[in-house]
């Protein structure tokens, strides 16, 4: 346990550091959003077992409600981000207490319908301003300190991500989350032994929900705006692969797939562009405009060569040397 603690420790000490190493702050605070995204659907799919097609919904509500609560209504950056936070776990509450009654395909077949509802909602809705948006999200300054600057929304976004992630540690390492594991492994038997079940998958969708909302509020400041692209079926696609790629059920694991997935979203164009110049192909060229067949292939990789994903594979191997 210790060694797993220094090992946080030193890692929030790298990204702390990586501004001054030369990383551009805004793919940074990009990747922290997406992490926090993907480690809050990993607390479900990953420790509880149930596969939600609808978590876009969540990042994309919240950061709508943070986007308005800022711009339209003028409240503090930190109220804003609570509101929107909150409106996030409201919504993960009402939707989980209807999917939880099924369970399986079922299940995920319900949480994608209830977000495409959502969504052309979001669509249709005046606050929204439809396919355009909300711009220009006002960041604000939290405790005197001016987030219009990127290095001191870096760190803001930074403190964040380790409360969220902290929260995410701190439920699975607990009996709740001994629970959690017991319904994903052998729900019948953890009935048996006299939890009310439901309870707690209520419980751990609406957990997920809220730190899905917090990573979409957060990235309403990031981007100082907030767009349909957060809130499609897309997005919730793209969370499973991040989980997946990285290693489901582990921690670390949607940290690292997220990072692969945003860095391949990013860089593929300049990686392209490099391989047609020192190969001559031209073909690479369009790479950039090819990321989603890009991830496919990355993903067709992992999964072959990695069936638990990297960080669950590389744990595997260790365990068993």
């Amino acid at each position: 346990m210790n060694r797993q603690l220094i090992g946080y420790l030193l890692a929030a000490i790298v990204i702390a550091l990586l501004p001054a190493l030369g990383a551009y702050p805004i793919f940074v605070m990009k990747v922290m959003c997406y992490a926090l995204f993907a480690c809050a659907f990993n607390l479900l799919l990953g420790f509880t077992g149930l596969l939600s097609f609808g978590h876009a919904a969540f990042l994309g509500g919240a950061a709508y409600a943070t986007g308005h609560a800022l711009t339209v209504w003028g409240m503090p950056t930190t109220a804003g981000l609570l509101f929107g936070t909150a409106v996030a776990a409201l919504m993960g509450l009402v939707m989980g207490a209807i999917a939880i009654r099924r369970s399986g395909i079922y299940f995920a077949m319900i949480t994608l319908a209830m977000a495409q509802m959502l969504f052309f909602f979001f669509l249709q809705a005046p606050f929204t301003h439809g396919e355009d948006g909300l711009q220009r999200i006002p960041r604000g300054s939290v405790l005197g300190i001016d987030l219009s600057n990127d290095f001191n929304l870096y760190y803001f976004i930074m403190a964040i991500f380790i409360l969220g992630y902290a929260v995410i540690w701190r439920a699975i390492n607990s009996p709740f989350g001994q629970v959690l594991k017991a319904i994903r492994e052998n729900e019948a038997r953890a009935i048996s032994l006299g939890y009310d079940v439901d309870n707690f998958k209520l419980l751990a969708f609406v957990l997920s929900a809220t730190l899905a909302g917090l990573a979409g509020a957060s990235k309403s400041l990031v981007f100082v705006s907030a767009t349909l692209s957060d809130a499609t079926w897309q997005m919730s696609g793209l969370v499973i692969l991040m989980t997946l790629i990285g290693g489901l059920g582990t921690f670390t694991g949607p940290v690292l797939g997220a990072f692969i997935v945003v860095m391949l979203e990013n860089k593929v164009g300049e990686f392209g562009r490099l391989l047609s110049q020192e190969t001559g192909i031209k073909w690479f060229q369009v790479l950039g405009e090819s990321v989603t067949i890009v991830i496919g292939l990355i993903f067709i990789l992992c999964v072959m060569a990695f069936r638990r994903g990297i960080v669950g594979e590389i744990s595997h191997r260790l365990k068993k040397e």
